[in-house]
C-alpha cells in the first residue's frame, strides 16, 4: 500500500455515480510538489473520484520550476469533462497582468458552474482571466502586495489558509494546497473521511482555527505565558460556558491581556475559537452517534439545540438533521492494518 494513496480497491458498484473528476492544469513554470497533491489526496476516498492532469497545449510538454520538464497525460480538452479543475502554483515570473493565448483558450474551455480551485500563485492565473473580480481570494502571504497592485479589483484575504467562495477556492502558499483539498473532501463526504485521508498522509486534518482556517502564529513555548495550556485545558471542558474571565483565570492573566495574546496566538478571539471548537466537536458527533441534537448541544456547551442549529447553519449553510443524514454512515476509507 503506498502511504498515501488509495486506501482500499475497487471502483463504484453498480449503479453508482460515475467518480467525481478532478482536472489538474499545469502551467509552465509549475511547482512539482503543489502539482501532486491532488494526486495523493483525492484518491484517498477509494472510486469517489478520478484525478488527471493536463496542459494548456496540445504537446502537452510543461516546464517546471526545477531543473526537468515533464510531459503529463491529457491536453486542454480535458477541461471541458471536468467536476473540479485545480491550478498548482507556477514561477511568480511567468505570471502577468494578462494571460497568455493558450492558457486563456485552456481556462475558456472549463464549463459554467465547474468547481475551480487555486493553489498559491494558480490564484494569479484566475485573477489575470477575471474570473476573481469582485469575489474574495487569497495567496502566498509574501505576494500579497505584488498581487493587489496587479488585480485591484480582487478582495485579498492574506491572512487566512484558503476561501471557499463557493465555485471557486483559493488558497495560500504550498502546504495549503493539502489544507484545501482536504477542505474539499471534508464537504464532499464528511469529516469522518477527510481525517482518515489525512491520517494516511500523514498531515493535521486541519490547522488551529477551525472552518475559519486562520494561519496559526506560533505557540509561545512552555513557561513563557501563552495561552496554549489554556487552549489544551479548554478542550477538555466544552461542556462548560468557559466566559472569557474563567479562561484568563487558567492562564494567569487579565482578561484585557489574554485576549490579546490569544488572538496574538491564534489569529482569532476567545469566544470564536470556543465556536469553532464546539461545532467541531458537534460534527464528529452528528456522524458517529445517535445523539439527539439537544444532547449533542449540552456535551460541547451550546446552552441549547437552538442554539447549535443556529451556529451550524452560519457555519455550513444547513441543519444538523440535514448534516447527519448527508454523512453519518458514510463507509470512508479502511484503517491499513
Amino acid at each position: 500500500m503506498e502511504p498515501c494513496g488509495p486506501l482500499g480497491s475497487g471502483g463504484p458498484g453498480p449503479g453508482a455515480r460515475p467518480p467525481h473528476r478532478v482536472v489538474v492544469l499545469a502551467l509552465d513554470g509549475v511547482y512539482p510538489f503543489e502539482l501532486g497533491i491532488p494526486n495523493r489526496v483525492f484518491p484517498g476516498v477509494p472510486g469517489a473520484y478520478e484525478v488527471v492532469t493536463c496542459a494548456a497545449t496540445e504537446d502537452r510538454t510543461v516546464a517546471t520550476s526545477a531543473d526537468f520538464t515533464i510531459t503529463v497525460g491529457h491536453g486542454p480538452e480535458a477541461l471541458e469533462g471536468a467536476d473540479t479543475v485545480v491550478i498548482p502554483p507556477y514561477a511568480l515570473h511567468r505570471a502577468t497582468a494578462d494571460l497568455p493565448g493558450p492558457e486563456r483558450a485552456a481556462l475558456a474551455r472549463i464549463r459554467p458552474g465547474t468547481r475551480i480551485v487555486s493553489i498559491c500563485t494558480g490564484a494569479f492565473a484566475l485573477a489575470a482571466a477575471g474570473l476573481l473580480d469582485g469575489r474574495p481570494a487569497t495567496t502566498h502571504w509574501a505576494l500579497a502586495p505584488a498581487f493587489r497592485r496587479m488585480y485591484p479589483r480582487v478582495a485579498l484575504d492574506a491572512d487566512v489558509l484558503f476561501v471557499d467562495d463557493g465555485d471557486i477556492l483559493t488558497s495560500a502558499g504550498a502546504a495549503s494546497g493539502l489544507d484545501v483539498c482536504l477542505h474539499l473532501v471534508r464537504s464532499d463526504h464528511g469529516s469522518a473521511v477527510a481525517n482518515q485521508v489525512a491520517r494516511q498522509c500523514v498531515v493535521p486534518p486541519w490547522r488551529e482555527g477551525g472552518q475559519a482556517q486562520y494561519i496559526e502564529q506560533p505557540v509561545p513555548p512552555e513557561g513563557t505565558n501563552g495561552t496554549a495550556a489554556t487552549q489544551a485545558w479548554a478542550l477538555q471542558h466544552l461542556d462548560r460556558p468557559l466566559a472569557l474571565r474563567e479562561l484568563a483565570a487558567h492562564a494567569r492573566m487579565s482578561p484585557r491581556t489574554f485576549a490579546r495574546r490569544f488572538q496574538d496566538e491564534t489569529g482569532t478571539s476567545p469566544g470564536r475559537w470556543l465556536i469553532q471548537q464546539r461545532l467541531h466537536r458537534a460534527r464528529h458527533l452528528l456522524e458517529t452517534s445517535d445523539l439527539p441534537v439537544d444532547r449533542i448541544a449540552t456535551e460541547i456547551g451550546f446552552a441549547t439545540g437552538a442554539s447549535l442549529r443556529q451556529h451550524l447553519h452560519a457555519a455550513i449553510g444547513v441543519s444538523p438533521q440535514t448534516y447527519r443524514t448527508t454523512f453519518r454512515g458514510h463507509p470512508g476509507p479502511p484503517t491499513p492494518p
